[in-house]
């Protein structure tokens, strides 16, 4: 007997609930910062989400960048839409992404391809004494495919399966991973909340002359919300919520430098190390500008606790055109630098005709 598609709907729903239950209980197998590999996934890939602080995974937005962290973002109006970023991060660092979503009508299900590339430019290669041997080009790269679908009015789920390789002169890596995501969107309400658990995954191939590491985990939690009859809205987004101190406590460092060790005790200072907060202003339907507050990058990068400016403040504008998306970020990490985003999205079934082709694919 044939399976109707609703009952086919509610098992692969339960199958995706019991997928992100089972990873989410396993987290004593995932650590953080330096004891973890691959640690470039953790970068922003597209100028809105730097804008917003460099961790958002609620803000509900015609961005197919935004849904490479959060499959769960994933919509049907982001059918044939491409997002393009490259950029300059820093001292000859080269970093591009490529995302590209598609919306199959049958399926009911929408899909993205994405790419993260990154160059770290020409390295002396040298031995233990100093002598010069060559040269190589390091590089980092993730490749990874999303699909989500939409359950009753308001729930939208998805999930990420990427592969992601490391090479350094001779020594590579690469491994796999996995992102679950579950959003709720109260659209009359301009109310989003959403949870993602990032980068479940294991290393396939580990460097030479090292024991295998584990990824870099993150439960992520966030909520958006636009004030009503107002151009204002703002986020709040909570990332590694399976580990409560997120403080690098380097006492070798600290004590050769005259600087105080952690203490291991509660402190706010800890608490608000997990939070993110954004704030946006939508002038008309055509113009949105984005500010971010990251408590986390400005601890990290205040070193011995000095006077840092802007550091971890983001800000970026965006400019929404009928046929084209123009977005710009400008992230502060220390004094007198800061990261350059510009990104660009295009509709391509407007720009690009497949003619029969295209009509039966749903082009």
């Amino acid at each position: 007997m044939e399976q109707r598609p609703s009952l086919i709907f509610v098992s692969l729903q339960r199958r995706s609930i019991i997928f992100f239950l089972f990873f989410s209980g396993s987290l004593q197998a995932q650590t953080l910062g330096g004891n973890s590999v691959f640690n470039f996934l953790k970068l922003p890939n597209t100028p809105q989400l730097s804008a917003m602080g460099g961790v958002n995974v609620s803000s509900v937005s015609n961005d197919v960048g935004l849904a490479f962290n959060n499959p769960a973002l994933l919509s049907p109006a982001m059918h044939t839409q491409m997002n393009t970023v490259f950029n300059n991060f820093y001292d000859g660092v080269n970093a591009y992404h490529l995302s590209l979503g598609y919306h199959h009508a049958k399926l009911n299900t929408t899909f993205l391809w994405g790419l993260n590339y990154l160059n770290y430019g020409t390295l002396a290669q040298t031995d233990a004494a100093g002598n010069l041997l060559g040269s190589f080009r390091p590089t980092d790269w993730v490749m990874q495919i999303s699909a989500s679908r939409r359950y009753l009015q308001r729930w939208q789920y998805g999930m990420t399966v990427k592969f992601i390789h490391s090479s350094y002169g001779q020594y590579r890596s690469s491994g796999i991973a996995a992102d679950v995501g579950v959003l709720y969107h109260d659209t009359a309400n301009a109310l989003s909340v959403s949870v993602v658990a990032k980068n479940m995954g294991t290393q396939l191939k580990k460097y030479d002359g090292t024991d295998p590491s584990d990824l870099p985990f993150d439960l992520q939690a966030g909520l958006s919300k636009r004030l009503q009859n107002s151009p204002f809205g703002f986020s709040i987004t909570a990332h590694h919520l399976h580990q409560f101190d997120l403080s690098y406590n380097d006492t070798v460092f600290n004590n050769s430098n005259g600087f105080g060790n952690g203490s291991s005790k509660f402190s706010f200072d800890k608490l608000f190390r997990h939070f993110v907060l954004a704030a946006n202003i939508y002038l008309g339907d055509k113009v949105e500008l984005a500010m971010g507050y990251n408590y986390l990058r400005r601890k990290e990068l205040n070193i011995g606790n000095s006077g840092n400016g802007l550091t971890g403040f983001s800000m970026g504008v965006s400019l929404l055109l009928n046929k084209l998306q123009v977005r710009y970020a400008r992230s502060q990490y220390q004094n007198n630098t800061a990261y350059n985003q510009f990104g660009l999205n295009i509709s391509l079934n407007q720009y690009f005709g497949l003619g029969r082709f295209g009509e039966r694919i749903g082009w």
